[in-house]
């Protein structure tokens, strides 16, 4: 690539775009690019392309080689979808985890805290292989043994309740904390999502679905996020009419990656050689999608089932009816050919879609086997989504502190209890630092003053 009207090379680099809009102004004045051209940066999706000629990026100033250039930016950029998120978003997330949480206990769910890392065989036990891929992994210098940074928090949750607690009934359990992706979910997706969620153990009736999911609803309630609608399906249904056909795995396989891709000749094709009922009733998985219809419909075409399916569709057909009694205003989507989790879920399998976002803002299911693999089998349910992906979608209010006082430099010991008295009550008190000027008060976004008058010191208004 040249660079029009002059025959020096181009190099690229590329930035990745959210960082460049929060640090613009730093990466511009540590590159020296202050007079680069706004036609030579392009946005691609989440990065920014920055094309370089030879030996100096197009519009470096004059007599300056850029020596060194790309080592400084180094320093600050960060990988591929990871963030940091400033202020003041950073404490918007904050204020929403904890009354997301408080919501969580209000429901009877206690808070867990997970580890970041621990060791491979631990933190993959009973989980399937898309969460192995999406492991980040390393070794402990310690004991030698490979370990894995989270990048799902419910198998630790799951494990806390089969393994460390060993309740004997329901137990109702939540959590809150980042995870790592070596891969991101979708393209645009963060590889460092701020997991939230909630889980139901010891309960294998719909009616611990119908519980997480209305307070997964209620979360987004809480976020005011608008124009939510749900898919539900359940991975029994597939799951007893692939048995019931005696599929080999790596048959079962190529049927469920087909009616993931609704490729109706691929699933005509594998159940060519099946029992003609068999073949017809997986073949209707694919076209048994819609709205509350689709149930009846699946009740005629899959008729002849065997029990387990069924039993399958009778969960989902009471999950459905008590929340359309709850939330009235929720469409309801059906897709029985969605397995979602299919190696991980036994059952009811959800997802909470928005407009303009092409993938699922909060999902979950039920997971009944994953116990057995801690040693102790456990019914369970649950959900999760990502809460910088909540707070960025909902139109909640959320109010931060504003305003402060601000105590100048003194070693006055009644300036310091007063300010101990102030911060006790929850007024946020800023000290000010030898050698700072009176217009620092208002860059710390503070409105009042403490003024000395005679021994004592009274809260004032900040001069203007």
């Amino acid at each position: 690539m040249r660079q029009p009207g002059n025959s020096r090379l181009f190099c690229v680099c590329t930035i990745d775009w959210p960082y460049l809009n929060q640090n613009a102004a730093r990466f511009f004045e540590e590159s020296g690019l202050q007079g680069l051209s706004r036609a030579f940066v392009v946005p691609v999706i989440r990065r920014t392309t920055f094309c370089f000629t030879q030996g100096r990026p197009v519009g470096w100033p004059p007599g300056s080689q850029g020596n060194g250039v790309m080592a400084t930016v180094d320093r600050w950029l960060l990988p591929d979808g990871i963030e940091e998120v400033l202020p003041p978003e950073a404490a918007r997330i904050e204020v929403a985890r904890r009354q997301v949480l408080d919501l969580f206990q209000s429901w009877g769910y206690e808070f867990v805290v997970t580890p970041h890392i621990e060791y491979l065989e631990s933190l993959l036990t009973g989980a399937g292989s898309d969460l192995d891929l999406r492991t980040f992994k390393v070794i402990d210098p310690q004991s030698g043994r490979q370990m894995g940074f989270r990048a799902d928090i419910t198998p630790q949750v799951a494990r806390i309740d089969a393994h460390t607690l060993k309740r004997e009934g329901p137990s109702r359990l939540c959590y809150a904390g980042s995870v790592l992706h070596a891969q991101p979910r979708a393209l645009s997706s963060s590889r460092s999502p701020i997991q939230l969620g909630a889980e139901l153990y010891g309960d294998a009736s719909p009616s611990s679905d119908v519980e997480v999911i209305s307070l997964m609803l209620a979360m987004l309630q809480l976020a005011d996020v608008p124009d939510v609608h749900m898919d539900l399906g359940h991975v029994g249904i597939y799951r007893g009419l692939a048995r019931a056909a005696g599929l080999s795995g790596e048959v079962e396989q190529q049927l469920f990656d087909a009616l993931q891709r609704k490729a109706i000749d691929e699933v005509v094709a594998l159940t060519a050689d099946l029992p003609q009922e068999l073949a017809s009733m997986l073949r209707a998985l694919v076209d048994l999608c819609g709205g509350r219809e689709v149930l009846d419909a699946a009740r005629d075409r899959l008729a002849g089932a065997p029990a387990p399916v069924l039993a399958a569709l009778d969960d989902l057909l009471a999950i459905a009816e008590r929340l359309a009694a709850r939330f009235p205003q929720l469409p309801l989507y059906f897709d029985l050919g969605e397995l979602r989790g299919y190696h991980y879920h036994t059952g009811v399998v959800f997802a909470v879609f928005v407009p303009g976002v092409g993938q699922s803002i909060a999902q979950g299911g039920r997971y009944d086997d994953i116990g057995a693999d801690f040693g102790r089998a456990r019914p369970a349910t649950g959900f999760s989504t990502d809460l910088k992906t909540l707070v960025t979608l909902g139109q909640a209010e959320i109010v931060l502190p504003s305003g402060g006082i601000w105590m100048p430099d003194s070693t006055d010991a009644a300036l310091w209890q007063q300010v101990c008295q102030l911060r006790s009550e929850g007024q946020r008190v800023v000290q000010a630092l030898p050698g700072q000027q009176a217009s620092a008060a208002r860059e710390a976004d503070c409105d009042r003053q403490l003024i000395q008058h005679g021994e004592h010191w009274q809260v004032m208004p900040l001069a203007s």
